[in-house]
């Protein structure tokens, strides 16, 4: 087998690569640059690394507002192929595969590993900033936009389910 080095330095624009299934929006050029290798005496892993750079939008967590984030993020992965011959979907790994991806012939797509490394770098709670102040919980207003004078929000309503617990007292 032949080990060669690919080189990759490509742009792509907003809806190229389709993130609609995990609520996120590109929203300039993703640009990623790097190397993909078949790695010598290693039966067909394949090493990628480089860097992604893009803007992706996504709903805020509290809020519902839109919430930005630029991402500019080096990545450098290994991928082994999946081997055809082993039987059954769930097959036992060593620790050193942990850490590994797998693939099926004829190979690797860039635009899905670009997709992962660029999903994993957002946060898990995805707010348009740490001083969002979320929706108000009786009538839905945007807090950070109007302030919508609930009264409830100043002097919640005590659910009568729970009131029996109001005059338990713990020893």
């Amino acid at each position: 087998m032949e080990v060669r080095k690919i080189a990759f330095a490509e742009t792509w624009q907003p809806g190229e690569i389709d993130f609609s299934d995990s609520g996120v929006r590109q929203t300039s050029p993703l640009r990623a640059e790097g190397l993909a290798e078949i790695l010598p005496h290693s039966g067909e892993e394949v090493r990628v690394h480089g860097s992604v750079q893009t803007t992706l939008e996504t709903e805020c967590d509290r809020c519902l507002g839109n919430a930005v984030f630029p991402v500019s993020a080096k990545f450098d992965l290994f991928y082994k192929p999946v081997d055809p011959d082993v039987p059954g979907e769930e097959i036992a790994i060593d620790e050193g595969e942990a850490e590994m991806g797998f693939y099926e012939l004829p190979g690797l797509v860039l635009e899905d590993i670009l997709r992962e490394q660029l999903l994993l770098q957002l946060p898990m709670q995805r707010v348009c900033s740490e001083t969002c102040k979320g929706m108000c919980p009786v009538c839905g207003a945007n807090r950070n936009e109007v302030k919508c004078g609930c009264e409830a929000v100043r002097n919640p309503v005590v659910d009568e389910r729970w009131k029996a617990l109001k005059d338990l007292k713990v020893q």
